[in-house]
């Protein structure tokens, strides 16, 4: 059985939030939400190893957290880089001597991820080489003719056939490293998914969703804290 290992991409600033500090090390529901995301993976069984990717400034802070918390399935803390491509290279780049191995990249500002999505998507990488969590769209999405300050509608899409992507997201490594390592020979690359670059550079390669759940929210701006503190609550009663 392939090693699983927990990615959890804790790199943000923090500035769509409005805050002075990153949102992964902002309090809810007793604890940060780097705690909340990591613990989830830490529990689960199936899970053989967690690193942490993070702001070189906030690894000190993040081995505390280890410390604190007795994390021993973190067997790594490293740096990221300003685009979050370059943290899962970071990741990628520390098991290439572990080809065989899954990497599930999660972001740390989805603190409510559960123990079931978790579970279904060592189980996807058993027989897949990408996985994603998503789930359906309930909104009706439209294209536009153009960005602009009045937009105009273009095309309004087939609903059932639109999801809504959420993580962890996971791959073997020879997969994910094979795929950035085409990117990155890309002078117009621009990625902000790890399975939108699986996607685009080994279009052979099928990405399985896996269903996510509608409370796996990601914590983005100001707003979303007092509900993401609600749902991490009432989780506790």
């Amino acid at each position: 059985m392939a090693r699983n290992i927990a990615v959890v991409l804790a790199g943000g600033s923090g500035s769509r939030t409005g805050l002075n500090i990153p949102k992964e090390f902002l309090p809810v529901a007793g604890k940060t939400v780097l705690e909340h995301s990591v613990e989830a993976f830490h529990r689960n069984p199936g899970i053989d190893e967690v690193i942490i990717v993070i702001s070189q400034d906030y690894i000190e802070t993040a081995r505390d957290l280890c410390r604190k918390n007795g994390w021993n399935k973190v067997t790594q803390i490293l740096p990221g880089g300003s685009e979050r491509y370059e943290s899962s290279l970071s990741a990628i780049n520390a098991y290439n001597d572990q080809p065989g191995c899954n990497l599930i990249f999660h972001d740390a500002a989805r603190p409510l991820v559960t123990d079931r999505i978790i579970s279904d998507t060592i189980k996807a990488l058993e027989a897949n080489r990408a996985v994603s969590v998503a789930v359906p769209s309930t909104d009706t999405i439209v294209t536009i003719k153009e960005p602009s300050a009045n937009p105009v509608t273009d095309k309004v899409l087939d609903r059932r056939m639109l999801y809504c992507e959420q993580t962890p997201q996971g791959f073997r490594q020879s997969t994910i490293r094979q795929a950035y390592e085409i990117a990155l020979k890309d002078p117009a690359l621009v990625s902000t998914d790890d399975c939108g670059t699986v996607l685009k550079y080994l279009p052979q390669v099928p990405v399985v969703i896996v269903p996510g759940d509608r409370d796996n929210i990601k914590l983005t701006y100001q707003e979303d804290i007092p509900m993401v503190e609600f749902l991490l609550s009432r989780r506790s009663l």
